[in-house]
């Protein structure tokens, strides 16, 4: 199993370092290709530059020869030269003052007209089925008593000048492929070198327990620094995750022993019961401890649902509709307690963006927070609605016991209980998690007396 892990992980490195092998070598071979090119057309130039200045020595040379000579022979080091210069044959004619032959060839190349005769003059003819590059050169010369003009013509083979070019081009060429090949393995093998840290980063990682969330400390290339720390903040959230996950199992445990032993025990004490008042009594108190064992399982189920991002189907509506239904649902528990329950419904629509039944239970919350902890002086609980700058707003108030300003985050702390009583502490948690997933906040408001608690949501 860990050989095949082994290969895997080779398999993707190579198939990383393919990747860059394939990014980096396309575009230099690309450069390379046209770097040919170009050197191909600089060797013709440095080619015709070199045979030209070749033939315009061995004109010189024959022209000063002839005029040494008079025209009898050529010194051997010129014959010599013009044989082997610019690594192929020099051909040449020379006529003196008149016109008349001198020597060399006997017929030159046939030259176009219209040339400057004061400068020497290149042309390309064509010499007995061959392509020929020709000088022609006049002058001022004074040959067996004759002066005048004396024209030296030389010329070389094409062919000759081109196969000299192809050698300088074949060259370059050779040294831009033996360049591109040991960069191409140097890129091929420096990146396997420069992959390693992170193989060794992988199988630090592989070899970890799952429950090893602790921070990579293993020093890594600067290029994938970001990643590690974002491994680190994801382990880190991980971790923080699993924490509170386990801190919410416990509190659940420990919330729900006691209404369970609760239910236990009436169960068990309800069929020694014999006189009927005292069994109904006892029915009762059964009904109402397993009424409130379940609101406290589906207010922890609720919670860690919302905790993980469960917010239901969210659908635009008036928020004045959704606090009435909720105000008519716990009106009856409000009046049988002999309190002015009232709603303050905003005269115009209040559209928001939102799941209903959710805002509905944040809401109902609020209100039954109210009917617990508002102790025996309250006499009112009254809901509002209204707009505000930022949104909308819902605001239960009533004029209880109150909830002290210093202590506003702690009621709002899960199974935070501000004093003995009645209540799981999670109602208010619920409604700053429902309130928060819709983007909106929950604040408690500074009031002479009582409870002031303002729910805001954005206006859809």
């Amino acid at each position: 199993m860990a050989n095949k892990r082994r290969g895997s992980a080779r398999r993707r490195a190579l198939s990383l370092r393919l990747r860059l092998f394939l990014v980096i070598l396309p575009p230099l071979f690309a450069v390379s290709i046209l770097l040919g090119l170009w050197r191909f057309h600089a060797a013709q130039e440095t080619s015709d530059e070199l045979f030209d200045r070749g033939l315009l020595a061995a004109a010189l040379a024959i022209s000063r020869d002839v005029a040494i000579s008079e025209g009898d022979a050529l010194s051997p080091i010129t014959r010599s030269f013009i044989s082997d210069a610019g690594g192929g044959e020099i051909f040449y004619h020379v006529t003196g003052p008149g016109g008349y032959y001198v020597t060399g060839y006997a017929y030159p190349p046939r030259h176009p007209s219209g040339f400057d005769p004061t400068v020497p003059n290149y042309y390309v003819a064509d010499y007995r089925g061959e392509e020929m590059r020709v000088l022609r050169m006049t002058e001022a010369r004074t040959i067996a008593n004759l002066t005048g003009d004396s024209v030296v013509t030389v010329w070389q083979r094409v062919s000759d000048r081109q196969a000299f070019a192809r050698e300088l081009a074949l060259r370059a060429i050779a040294l831009i492929a033996g360049l591109m090949a040991t960069l191409a393995l140097v890129v091929w093998f420096g990146v396997q070198l420069g992959l390693r840290p992170l193989n060794d980063l992988q199988e630090a990682i592989r070899i970890r327990s799952p429950d090893d969330l602790a921070l990579i400390r293993r020093p890594v290339p600067k290029e994938v620094a970001g990643v590690v720390g974002t491994l680190n903040r994801l382990f880190g959230q991980v971790k923080d995750n699993i924490e509170a996950h386990q801190v919410f199992i416990s509190d659940a445990a420990h919330q729900l022993r006691n209404p369970a032993a609760a239910l236990l025990a009436l169960a068990e004490t309800l069929p020694d019961v014999t006189d009927e008042s005292e069994r109904d009594a006892r029915q009762a108190e059964l009904i109402d401890a397993a009424r409130s064992t379940a609101r406290l399982t589906n207010q922890l189920l609720q919670l860690e649902r919302l905790r993980y991002g469960d917010t239901g189907a969210r659908q635009v509506f008036d928020l004045n509709d959704v606090i009435e239904e909720v105000c008519q649902a716990r009106a009856h528990a409000a009046l049988t307690r002999d309190l002015d329950f009232s709603l303050d419904r905003c005269a115009e629509p209040l559209p928001v963006e939102a799941d209903p039944t959710l805002i509905g239970e944040a809401v109902t919350n609020l209100v039954d927070n109210a009917l617990r902890h508002g102790g025996d002086e309250m006499t009112r609980i009254t809901v509002r609605t209204a707009p505000s700058e930022a949104g909308v707003t819902v605001t239960v108030q009533d004029d209880g016991v109150g909830i002290p300003s210093e202590q506003s985050e702690a009621a709002f702390r899960r199974f935070s209980q501000l004093r003995n009583g009645e209540g799981t502490g999670l109602g208010l948690s619920i409604v700053e998690q429902v309130v928060r997933r819709h983007h909106g906040s929950v604040r408690l408001v500074a009031a002479a007396r009582g409870t002031t608690i303002r729910i805001e949501l954005p206006r859809a």
